[in-house]
């Protein structure tokens, strides 16, 4: 699986932006699509996920609310619509499979499978 992001930029606080995930490839074997995000130096921290059958979803808490994801299956593509944009929102974005259930709700990084490159969304204040 081929995962391509892109979508991210330069935004003011209060702005959005809606990033975009590519899938190509083998792409029956995914069973959800995650978007995490890096601030260099710490940690990568889970936003959003959904499943690419049911269209369950699950949000990181400070995200819910502010950020959408959603998938369209004729494109092969997930979507993180993401509003209300604050200075700490500004972070490397990366979309990645997750190809067994097993991993589901758990948000950790370690259950997916196959990472984008990520892109870059800077908010200013």
């Amino acid at each position: 699986v081929q995962l391509v992001e892109c979508g991210g930029g330069l935004v003011q606080a209060g702005g959005s932006l809606r990033l975009s995930c590519a899938a190509s490839g083998s792409t029956g074997s995914r069973y959800a699509v995650g978007w995490f995000r890096q601030v260099p130096g710490k940690e990568r921290v889970f936003v959003a996920a959904i499943t690419w059958s049911g269209g369950s979803t699950d949000y990181a808490t400070s995200m819910k609310g502010r950020f959408t994801i959603s998938r369209d299956n004729a494109k092969n593509t997930v979507y993180l619509q993401m509003n209300s944009l604050e200075p700490e929102d500004t972070a490397v974005y990366y979309c990645a499979v997750m190809t067994s259930s097993l991993g589901w709700g758990t948000r950790g990084g370690r259950f997916y499978d196959y990472w984008g490159q990520g892109t870059l969304v800077t908010v200013s204040s």
